[in-house]
């Protein structure tokens, strides 16, 4: 990876970020990654404040370690956003577009030079658009049930006074 540019963080720092938030959130602890990774912890301690050396493979294998999705992690760096690979780390959203796109490959072979920038632009902003509609109009039923019943419960009618409470004196 490349060093610090003059514009922002370095590509190692944008990385090492991204696998430091996803660690915490799945509340693992830098020996347990380390471990997993066959790595001695102090090497990991540097990949992960941006000193060590980063490679896919590391990359891949902390993805197995912390359940997220890899190629987000690499995608941290265009993207220039650390939290970006910690919202995919779960839906594996850049895992599941790139196996999209190898398909995609295996299907066109060498036709795929024939595809325009102008049909992929369009192609890939309209799923854009649809996923983030899909997200918006996700299913709110029980959100809608809660909202629609919560108040209810204040409108109940008081509790019974005490003194009607009071047992019927026994026959004896």
């Amino acid at each position: 990876m490349e060093e610090k540019s003059a514009e922002g963080p370095s590509e190692n720092a944008l990385v090492a970020g991204a696998l430091r938030k996803i660690r915490k959130a799945r509340r693992l602890r830098t020996s347990e990654v380390a471990r997993a990774m066959e790595m001695p912890l102090r090497s990991y301690e540097h990949l992960e404040a941006g000193q060590g050396k980063i490679t896919y493979d590391r990359l891949k294998r902390f993805a197995e370690i912390a359940n997220c999705d890899p190629v987000a992690l690499l995608a941290v760096v265009p993207m220039e956003s650390v939290e970006f690979a910690e919202r995919c780390a779960d839906n594996k959203l850049m895992h599941i577009f790139l196996l999209a796109l190898k398909d995609l490959n295996e299907d066109l072979g060498p036709d795929i030079v024939y595809l325009q920038s102008n049909t992929i632009i369009g192609g890939v902003t309209r799923l854009c658009r649809d996923l983030a509609e899909h997200v918006r109009k996700r299913d709110t039923f029980a959100e809608t049930w809660l909202e629609a019943k919560s108040p209810k419960i204040g409108r109940q009618s008081p509790p019974p006074a005490r003194s009607a409470l009071k047992p019927k004196p026994s026959q004896g």
